[in-house]
């Protein structure tokens, strides 16, 4: 009976190192790989920003723009990615959310130029219906390129809904409702983009 509980206690203790040294390995791996994991999560984001922007020299990430709550809210975004050549603000990458998808919010990315038009938009973020409303994302459909060029002013922002709807988006029959969020959203965010880039602008070219 003993012997048997001294087995019992050595196999516990066993199992007990496996556990400790598995721990610390995994430990390390983390600490030592934590920069790089760091640095290519920053280069994806950068790749990301650079498909919906002009040419740039700046360093996007450490020259974003943290929105205040209401412009946040109003966006659904956290941040502002301010593009410079030269010294110069030539565009700017704003995060948008369309929280009224078919199945839940839609995370967007949307490029605007310093005059209000539209360089790029990109889903960063979705669970739109697969071979039905996913047609949305850049990697599924080239849906997403009418918007490039166009601004609140072409066409006039009250054409900015689909067509289904009166607007001048085009969408496909029988999924209306993901193409709907992504316009109202983008509405949303060239809407603010108009009003406080002005701000932006003169906050970063002084730098």
């Amino acid at each position: 009976m003993k012997h048997a509980a001294a087995n019992s206690v050595r196999g516990a203790l066993t199992l007990l190192v496996f556990a400790l040294v598995f721990t610390a390995l995994m430990s390390g791996t983390w600490w030592l790989t934590r920069d790089i994991v760091a640095r290519n999560e920053q280069a994806s984001r950068v790749a990301l920003l650079a498909q919906v922007l002009p040419a740039f020299d700046n360093d996007l990430l450490a020259d974003a723009i943290v929105l205040p709550a209401a412009d946040a809210a109003r966006v659904g975004g956290e941040r502002v990615y301010p593009a410079r050549r030269n010294g110069r603000v030539v565009a700017f990458a704003i995060e948008a959310t369309a929280p009224d998808g078919y199945s839940g919010a839609i995370r967007l990315l949307v490029g605007v130029d310093r005059d209000g038009r539209v360089r790029g938009v990109r889903v960063i973020a979705h669970k739109e219906t697969p071979g039905l409303g996913d047609y949305i994302d850049a990697a599924k459909s080239t849906w997403s390129d009418q918007f490039d060029g166009k601004s609140l002013d072409r066409p006039a922002a009250s054409a900015w809904a689909v067509k289904k709807d009166g607007g001048a988006f085009d969408y496909m029959a029988g999924a209306t409702v993901s193409p709907r969020a992504v316009v109202k959203a983008m509405k949303r965010a060239l809407e603010l983009v108009r009003e406080q880039q002005a701000q932006w602008i003169a906050t970063k070219e002084q730098q």
